[in-house]
């Protein structure tokens, strides 16, 4: 009797290799052909899942997308429970679910950032990396908001500040990602971590003095 194949485990398991293919030689890579070696499958077994090369990075980028936006919204629920003292830890557990600071937290970050790059000129994958830049920035504007506190988020005036304090965090997270998966010898989690804490604590004062 023919063994039965989950066909969400086995699109998962595809994902994986095309994760594990830019991780160590770049999106370039991500055949179908290449995508069944590193699989360990038979391209037909890819291509009864997938049309095309395009298809499979297209629900790639989706999956990574995805599984980060999980963790984060998993996150936030419990920063949204956690007591006023412990609003600290709980924004930067949050926020650390942006950045490389484990293995599957590298991969994911590193697919991220090729599919987020390789946007600017495969119009297939446009419309993910438009969906997935809104969700992270809805997630970080209600990071925002809870650093602000509701009353200065609420203010006269708060809708450029809290705009500008946002994409500066973005910016920041991006960069870290970014610095921590080139120059990971430097950029330890302990590191990515120091940085984002002295980025969050000048965000407060800056918002303090103006209040």
């Amino acid at each position: 009797m023919p063994k039965i194949v989950d066909a969400a485990q086995r699109r998962q398991e595809i994902v994986a290799a095309v994760c594990r293919i830019i991780a160590t030689d770049g999106l370039e890579r991500a055949s179908l052909r290449e995508v069944a070696d590193e699989a360990g499958l038979a391209v037909g077994s890819v291509r009864h899942y997938f049309d095309s090369s395009d298809d499979l990075l297209a629900f790639a980028f989706a999956a990574v997308s995805d599984r980060i936006l999980a963790r984060l919204n998993a996150a936030l629920t419990g920063l949204v429970a956690a007591a006023e003292a412990d609003q600290g830890r709980a924004v930067l557990t949050l926020l650390g679910e942006f950045l490389p600071l484990d293995e599957d937290r590298a991969l994911d970050a590193c697919a991220w950032l090729a599919f987020r790059n390789a946007a600017r000129i495969r119009p297939f994958l446009a419309a993910e990396a438009d969906r997935s830049h809104r969700a992270v920035a809805a997630v970080v504007g209600q990071v925002i908001t809870r650093l602000l506190g509701e009353e200065a988020a609420s203010g006269g005036g708060a809708g450029p500040q809290l705009v500008t304090a946002a994409e500066h965090l973005l910016a920041t997270l991006d960069g870290l990602a970014m610095h921590a998966l080139l120059q990971p010898g430097w950029m330890s989690p302990e590191m990515c971590r120091d940085v984002l804490e002295t980025h969050i604590d000048g965000l407060r004062r800056r918002v303090g003095a103006s209040h």
